[in-house]
């Protein structure tokens, strides 16, 4: 397993789309933060806040994750690979495992970088260090969860097809309406009773609630839940095909 974890990270980090994602993902942030004039410009702002950033970046990962997860599967199955690593000495759940931790070490390579906003901020702040640290902290956490769970459901998308783009297109709707759809229909209060289950369904209610920096053992247990049943979709998917 940690034989192939590394070969999923050369392999990312040998192609253009590791850093493609990585450059996307710092550039979108920074511009939309510290350059365009937005209610995201931290100087435009006036208060010592990244609350930008954490608004941004699961939108800017909802589509960055997929682009990272698109290849896993789908690329070993149309170039014929998927049997010869099926006949490794490894299981289904290591094989995913390994491809499931790959992706979301780029994806903790992106954020690792954003530290330099928080030092900014942090000494912008008047007085300096005038900055919620315990709520960024958690902000942080969560955002670290949501990129976890969208790794997941990509996994699980790039598993269903041997066509990368459809793989793609795939994570971006499922991982959309996870993070927003739940949210949708319970604007539209059509289950009365039930709305307010179906909202805790999302990621986005469960997302703004660690981002908070209240570290709920209820959000954690759906974050882990979530993960676990994409990754149970992606072993099933997998199984199916030696059917």
């Amino acid at each position: 397993m940690t034989a192939l974890f590394k070969k999923e990270i050369r392999s990312f980090l040998h192609s253009l789309i590791g850093y493609l994602v990585m450059g996307v993902f710092l550039l979108i942030n920074g511009l939309f933060l510290w350059v365009f004039p937005t209610d995201f410009n931290i100087p435009d702002f006036g208060y010592a806040s990244l609350d930008g950033l954490f608004i941004m970046a699961p939108f800017v990962f909802l589509f960055l994750v997929p682009a990272v997860t698109m290849r896993s599967f789908a690329e070993e199955q149309r170039s014929g690979t998927m049997e010869l690593l099926l006949t490794k000495p490894l299981t289904d759940m290591q094989i995913i495992g390994a491809k499931f931790l790959a992706g979301l070490a780029l994806v903790l390579l992106s954020l690792l970088p954003t530290l330099v906003y928080f030092i900014s901020v942090y000494r912008l702040g008047l007085p300096p260090g005038n900055l919620d640290t315990g709520g960024i902290a958690g902000a942080y956490a969560g955002l670290f969860l949501l990129s976890a769970a969208f790794v997941a459901i990509g996994l699980f998308s790039s598993s269903l097809t041997d066509n990368q783009i459809i793989a793609f297109i795939l994570a971006v709707l499922l991982s959309g309406f996870m993070y927003i759809g739940f949210d949708f229909i319970f604007s539209l209060s059509l289950f009365g009773p039930a709305d307010l289950l179906i909202q805790q369904l999302g990621i986005e209610t469960h997302y703004q609630s660690i981002s908070r920096g209240v570290i709920d053992t209820r959000d954690l247990l759906y974050f882990a839940s979530l993960i676990a049943l994409f990754l149970g979709l992606t072993r099933l998917s997998l199984s199916s095909r030696k059917w």
